[in-house]
């Protein structure tokens, strides 16, 4: 796909690799200066997972970028994949496939603007800040929606979008998907300590006692991040990634070579958080250090011990967020057990554009009603979060 504006001034283009974009005007885009910073829309996390062979035709992820150039360069930007499957989305449409080709339809192959294999929201439609950023955003939208009708595919999504791509792409004819996720928000903490003082009396001597448990088999942590993280390390790390993945999923998303590469381009952005035991790793989990927030991505372990999982995902993870003065630590997709560990409800978004209108007009009642479903449920779990009530508290025990 190639058009050009009728002033010939514009130019919007479908890339099959990010490799054909300059990485300097790639991250221009994705992290201006003056934005916070998100490591996943780097150039360098999406080439290490095309490189590495992780997204690609071959594993159902073939890169279709669109790169939006004016006479100045490249104004704007979208990371996108024509999908065959919807395995490592984290937004689960494995149900309006099935509908849709019983009905006699062909669901995939489908566009997908994301980030391939992680549940964190960014921004999708990169465009250099400016007067024509709105313009540009629309002109990327317009380019996705005649992709979509040059390749004669079913659907176009983006996951993970800001609440105000949200908002945009609605206008724009997308369908508004809602789902739910648990952020730790610091609420000028200093350390630890103050985070357990602002939760209720039962639950802050709930979390001191799993702390206790998860360490008492004689289990340190170490902090790794930038030079003193070894391929020894990530070697380590993959195990667990590795024994996670296939109990999980069936079939891990990323290999070995990934780690490797993001470990050489990105480890001043990297935290790994391992556990050690008899001199032995036995667990751990990777970490994304962004410019205010703190991404978990992966855990896994060699041996099961109570409440390590919490230890070494959550409160380490917490820890860290505290000391560097990061606001936030987002743990991933699902899990509402991450509630009592100080972790509060958050909304998250996606945005899909379905062509055959009796399946539009399927998925739309669908989403209206999960959308109201999402917002009861967000509201039922932020009145059990474990934080102190304004009066009659104890904070001394």
């Amino acid at each position: 796909m190639e058009e050009a504006s009728p002033a010939a001034e514009i130019s919007l283009r479908a890339l099959a690799g990010i490799g054909e974009v300059e990485r300097a005007a790639w991250d221009a885009l994705a992290n201006p200066p003056g934005e916070p910073q998100n490591p996943f829309l780097s150039w360098d996390f999406l080439e290490a997972l095309e490189a590495a062979g992780c997204a690609g035709a071959r594993t159902g992820w073939a890169p279709r970028h669109l790169v939006l150039s004016g006479p100045d360069g490249i104004a704007g930007a979208l990371p996108c994949y024509l999908k065959s499957h919807s395995q490592g989305e984290y937004v689960f449409d494995y149900g309006w496939a099935d509908a849709f080709e019983r009905a006699g339809g062909r669901y995939y192959p489908k566009l997908q603007v994301s980030i391939p294999f992680t549940p964190v929201t960014g921004r999708r439609l990169l465009v250099e800040p400016g007067p024509k950023a709105q313009e540009n955003r629309q002109l990327l939208v317009a380019g996705l929606a005649e992709l979509r009708r040059q390749l004669d595919v079913s659907s176009a999504h983006a996951t993970f979008v800001t609440g105000t791509e949200a908002e945009e792409l609605s206008k724009l004819g997308f369908l508004i998907r809602n789902d739910q996720q648990f952020h730790f928000q610091s609420e000028g903490y200093g350390d630890f300590g103050d985070f357990l003082a602002a939760l209720a009396s039962r639950k802050r001597k709930a979390i001191r006692k799993e702390r206790r448990e998860a360490l008492s088999a004689g289990i340190s942590v170490q902090w790794l991040t930038g030079d003193a993280i070894t391929e020894a390390d990530w070697d380590a790390f993959f195990a667990f990634y590795m024994d996670t993945g296939a109990r999980k999923w069936g079939r891990p998303y990323l290999n070995r070579r990934f780690f490797s590469l993001i470990g050489e381009r990105m480890a001043d952005k990297i935290l790994l958080i391992l556990a050690r035991r008899d001199g032995r790793t036995i667990a751990g989990a990777l970490n994304f250090i962004g410019s205010d927030t703190l991404y978990g991505r992966y855990w896994g372990c060699l041996e099961e011990h109570p409440y390590l999982h919490f230890e070494i995902c959550y409160y380490q993870a917490i820890e860290f967020a505290l000391a560097h003065g990061l606001a936030r630590v987002e743990a991933g997709a699902q899990g509402e057990h991450k509630l009592a560990r100080g972790y509060r409800p958050v909304t998250t978004y996606s945005a899909h554009l379905i062509a055959e209108p009796g399946f539009r007009r399927a998925v739309a009642d669908y989403l209206e009603r999960e959308r109201r479903h999402v917002a009861w449920e967000g509201r039922m779990l932020a009145e059990h979060a474990p934080f102190r009530k304004a009066e009659g508290c104890d904070r001394n025990d």
